[in-house]
């Protein structure tokens, strides 16, 4: 740090420190703990045994996404061990008093997206829940990050964390995304660029015009796949598009509250003329549509790019790699990706399931039918979001051009409920990771934008969806 200047994560940092000792991790305060039913169980039973309450209920928020079904809410969940997780979920959160967005509830939906949709998630919090992606509420210019089941417990009963502090990484995008390019094309072609380690021991902050332009489900999009890069978080600072995002939302403050917030949060961007432990720059006017090729987020280029040629690559183990996923996937290198036949198209998960998503791909569908050899499966990330589409027509879109809509939850992200890749099967998905068997025990995943899935859907085959627009 230079003097006291202080960039956003140390701010934050600074403003939970509950005790620190020399070369002992930092004892945080959280502000917010989002639980969910896959990693909370064995954390409520550890509470019970202990025989300890919850410390602050009203600090902590559960809803049901991982293992819910996408099918008839009306029916009976058929896998019984995601019936039994649903179940559990609601009873514990019953027996320790914390608000639960259950199956039926108005409110339910993939915890990242319904946090910040009902104003839970603000600027300057520190926020945790027991899954790699919470980093999508950086997006507020919080401290966010995934933990573990046994950390969940130690948030659950004292509602702090023990934490190292991270290294700070500045990524400053600058320029305007063209026709085409949108937020996910930012964060593939990071991750591309620095690899899947690149952001290790450090807390990405997004800086930039191109940043700055980007509505606040856009910055959600970016800050949800930093975890990609490496790094334990990715922040956004707060400002004016922050603030009216939050604005009138249940759980956002009101009145002379909402006043004295504001006034917070905007001491809260980094200070002029903070350093940084690291830089990256992205020119957004170079920037194509991206897509992954391989078995980690990492394996990605330009749509309208070759695949690699692992013999012209250096480094043994990048090789070897490349080697190992182009093999999995079928692909032969030095050959272009666009005109890859695809099985299934997924629209939805924590990366791209909001309104502003589902607009962009309805906005390609429109008028158009999809392969007759292609399943497209529209999953909304809330049951909010399926509001606020069905208000705007985008089902009967979808629905006319041979789309599955279906009910809020993870879904195909990460394969539940028979929403799943058979082996051998290629999926263009708008989800976050596309490592072996993600979406399915031998499936094959291409990672894009709702966009390029969208267009995908429409030709059948990888397509660069600037050739519909």
């Amino acid at each position: 740090m230079s003097g006291n200047l202080r960039t956003l994560s140390q701010k934050v940092w600074d403003n939970h420190v509950v005790h620190e000792e020399q070369g002992a991790p930092t004892l945080l305060y959280i502000d917010l703990h989002l639980v969910h039913e896959v990693t909370s169980p064995q954390a409520f039973s550890g509470l019970r045994e202990r025989g300890l309450k919850v410390r602050r209920p009203d600090l902590t928020v559960a809803t049901t996404d991982h293992s819910i079904p996408t099918t008839d809410r009306s029916l009976p969940i058929l896998d019984p061990i995601a019936a039994k997780q649903v179940a559990q979920l609601e009873a514990n959160c019953k027996e320790f008093g914390i608000p639960c967005y259950g199956m039926h509830s108005n409110n339910q939906g993939i915890v990242h997206v319904i946090g910040p949709e009902l104003g839970f998630t603000q600027p300057g919090m520190t926020v945790v829940c027991g899954d790699s992606h919470t980093a999508t509420h950086g997006a507020f210019g919080a401290l966010a990050f995934g933990i573990g089941t046994s950390e969940v417990e130690n948030v659950l009963a004292t509602q702090c964390l023990l934490q190292r502090p991270s290294k700070t990484f500045n990524v400053r995008v600058e320029g305007s995304l063209k026709a085409g390019v949108s937020a996910k094309d930012i964060i593939l072609a990071l991750i591309a660029e620095i690899g899947i380690g690149g952001g290790t021991g450090t807390v990405m902050e997004y800086t930039g015009s191109a940043i700055r332009a980007l509505d606040m489900e856009a910055r959600m999009t970016v800050c949800n796949m930093s975890i990609e890069g490496g790094a334990r978080a990715g922040l956004i600072a707060p400002d004016d598009t922050t603030f009216s995002y939050l604005h009138g939302r249940p759980f956002a403050p009101k009145g002379a509250a909402w006043d004295e917030a504001v006034a917070r949060w905007s001491q809260l961007p980094t200070d002029n003329g903070a350093t940084f432990d690291r830089e990256v720059y992205i020119d957004a006017d170079k920037l194509e549509p991206m897509i992954t090729y391989g078995t980690n987020p990492g394996m990605g280029i330009p749509i309208t790019g070759v695949l690699p040629d692992p013999s012209s690559i250096g480094n043994t183990m990048e090789r070897e790699s490349v080697e190992k996923a182009l093999h999995y996937m079928g692909l032969e290198a030095g050959k272009p990706i666009l005109g890859r036949p695809v099985n299934v198209v997924f629209i939805g998960s924590c990366t791209n399931s909001r309104i502003s998503d589902l607009r962009s791909a309805a906005a390609v569908l429109k008028g158009r039918k999809v392969n007759p050899n292609t399943r497209v499966m529209v999953v909304p990330g809330s049951q909010e979001v399926k509001r606020q589409a069905i208000a705007e027509g985008l089902p009967d879109i979808f629905r006319a051009a041979g789309c599955d809509w279906r009910e809020p939850g993870c879904s195909m992200c990460i394969a539940m409920n028979g929403d799943q890749l058979q082996p051998g099967e290629y999926s263009v998905s708008t989800s976050n990771r596309n490592f072996e068997g993600r979406q399915g025990k031998g499936g094959r995943t291409f990672l894009a934008s709702p966009m390029t899935a969208a267009a995908s859907a429409v030709t059948g085959v990888v397509t660069d969806v600037r050739t519909l627009l």
